[in-house]
């Protein structure tokens, strides 16, 4: 049993979000976890081996938590629900749940901080980087950083996936970006149509990776904080060798550090020995640079 802090803060734009802190309440650095698609704060047992006397670990709900949900958002001395979840967020709005995080990491006064991200928080998480503030930033850990488009491409059946493209668009088109997808062209999970766009379209600015095709990574290329890369060697969601995958981010950015763990799934189950090791490493690494 770990125990920890239920915390609430307020992004800049005023979103409530809500999270967990484990460790020191004043600590030398703090780690923020961004978690994937339909996670939430709970889904942090792959990286609690960092927290110790100097190190705490903040687990936030960004507004993908879940599948569908709704978060508070402050309006003076009102408040309004707005739609969020996995199913249902605008992937831009990442920057604004990062910020909020970062800034009360801030004002506990620690001035080491780290971004994990697993899944598609290395998206959202490079995305931030990319334009949000990112000053005591001393390193990103990306874990698992898998192409949501590749992904589906790679997993698509019978045209389901220019189908399910085609209907978004036309949904889109008429004022229901928040109508759901049908199950059989959803993908992987439930999520509405303009989602279904911004994960599964080669040119959405939710496609951070773009290693399936030509598109330049701009938000990955632009960031000069170092940056940790841990694949799985099975990770079951890639369309493509872990290999290659690392490959790719070495030629487009300049602060890496790859490690692959070997036979891992995507979510690290039962290395997360391995996996704490090699982030250990990291940090100490960029703890004396």
């Amino acid at each position: 049993m770990t125990p920890a802090h239920v915390v609430q803060f307020e992004t800049p734009k005023g979103v409530l979000l809500h999270g967990l802190w484990f460790g020191p309440k004043k600590p030398k650095r703090a780690v923020v976890l961004v978690h994937g698609l339909t996670s939430s704060a709970f889904s942090v047992a792959r990286v609690l081996g960092l927290v110790d006397k100097y190190t705490a670990v903040l687990s936030f709900n960004n507004r993908g938590y879940g599948v569908v949900n709704q978060v508070k958002k402050v309006k003076g001395v009102k408040t309004e629900f707005i739609l969020a979840g996995s199913a249902h967020e605008l992937f831009t709005d990442c920057v604004d749940d990062i910020e909020g995080a970062l800034r009360f990491v801030r004002a506990q006064k620690v001035r080491q901080l780290y971004l994990v991200a697993h899944s598609t928080g290395c998206q959202k998480s490079v995305y931030f980087a990319s334009r949000g503030n990112t000053k005591n930033l001393k390193g990103i850990m990306l874990l698992a950083p898998i192409s949501d488009y590749a992904s589906q491409k790679g997993m698509d059946r019978n045209g389901a996936l220019q189908k399910g493209v085609a209907l978004a668009r036309r949904l889109v088109r008429a004022g229901r970006p928040h109508t759901l997808m049908p199950k059989e062209l959803a993908g992987v999970f439930s999520c509405d149509a303009q989602r279904f766009l911004s994960l599964y379209t080669p040119e959405s600015v939710e496609e951070v990776f773009p290693y399936a095709h030509a598109r330049t990574p701009k938000a990955l290329r632009s960031i000069t904080t170092p940056i940790l890369l841990v694949l799985a060697e099975k990770d079951e969601y890639s369309d493509r060798s872990a290999i290659k995958i690392a490959e790719w981010f070495s030629n487009h950015t300049r602060t890496l550090r790859v490690d692959i763990i070997t036979d891992s799934n995507h979510f690290f189950k039962k290395k997360e020995k391995q996996l704490t090791k090699v982030m250990r490493i990291f940090l100490e690494q960029t703890i004396k640079a």
